[in-house]
């Protein structure tokens, strides 16, 4: 009789280890449940975030100003690559070009080697204009487009990015 008193006793002892065990175990499995979820829950709080906010795309001014008219010597063609436009002082007065290819929209260099008055050329895809953005090879399928210019009242040359023009239109200073 003592002999079973002992395994129970025994069976007893192993029994509330095993309680501890299985209960440790089944809160640690818990905690962990728990975590995941927190971090489940995190992740969609972040994602939803994201897709209500805005996505704004801030741009410069289509308004630039240029300089004065002096500062650009007769004949030249200058770029301004930060806001993609040609300023051209020709034989009939200023004027400017956007500097963006109507073909696949890449920043065109201009060239004064090429042809004999020098050219508009768009490094990527081949694409050439002469001085009034008229194409002259490539695959562009328009001309470069003609932006409005105007002389400030301060006297700086002002060309708005936004106002294409459908004729050429030549500031005189």
């Amino acid at each position: 009789m003592s002999d079973v008193k002992t395994q129970e006793h025994a069976a007893g002892e192993a029994a509330k280890d095993c309680d501890c065990k299985d209960s440790s175990r089944r809160a640690f499995f818990a905690k962990v449940g728990m975590g995941s979820l927190v971090v489940a829950a995190a992740g969609t709080g972040l994602f939803s975030y994201e897709y209500f906010s805005p996505n704004v795309l801030f741009e410069s001014a289509p308004i630039i100003k240029a300089g004065k008219p002096d500062q650009f010597a007769a004949g030249t063609v200058t770029l301004d690559a930060q806001s993609g436009i040609y300023l051209i002082n020709g034989v009939k007065g200023f004027y400017a070009l956007g500097a963006i290819c109507t073909h696949l929209g890449c920043l065109t260099a201009w060239k004064p080697e090429l042809g004999t008055d020098g050219q508009i050329a768009c490094p990527c895809h081949g694409s050439r204009f002469n001085r009034d953005g008229i194409k002259v090879a490539g695959p562009a399928p328009q001309p470069l487009p003609w932006l409005k210019v105007w002389l400030a009242e301060d006297g700086n040359l002002m060309v708005d990015r936004s106002t294409t023009l459908k004729e050429p239109e030549y500031v005189k200073v």
